[in-house]
């Protein structure tokens, strides 16, 4: 089963396209295993209680899909570098719009699973 990386920009694309993710992630990677580091959904939270009631993150519905990964402890503290390490090492794929972590994600073979101007998904496998 594949695995996914939720990065936070790439769940608030995401939500802010109002695609119907579940039904762009079975036309590309079937059904894979959703993983949010702790990290993650700090940031998350913290976008979302900026945010007006209409635009919320659904952060409950992330929770419910996903499960929870943790960084070794060697890998530091930045979000964008326990996402690549993980990624890497284990053969993920990482949700994201952020371009240098996409940069740095290509340059080491990660593939990537962006959002689209369209409203779907994309999975880019390399430059």
């Amino acid at each position: 089963m594949q695995k996914v990386l939720i990065d936070a920009c790439g769940w608030a694309a995401v939500i802010d396209s109002g695609m119907n993710f579940d039904a762009e992630l079975l036309g590309i990677l079937g059904r894979p295993e959703l993983l949010v580091l702790p990290k993650v959904m700090e940031e998350l939270e913290l976008l979302d209680a900026k945010r007006p009631r209409a635009k919320r993150l659904l952060l409950s519905m992330l929770i419910a899909k996903s499960s929870t990964i943790e960084a070794p402890l060697e890998v530091g503290e930045h979000t964008d570098d326990q996402l690549l390490y993980l990624a890497q090492t284990n053969s993920m794929v990482v949700l994201t719009v952020d371009v240098e972590l996409k940069r740095r994600l290509f340059e080491r073979a990660v593939p990537v699973l962006e959002v689209s101007k369209k409203k779907r998904l994309n999975l880019i496998e390399g430059l």
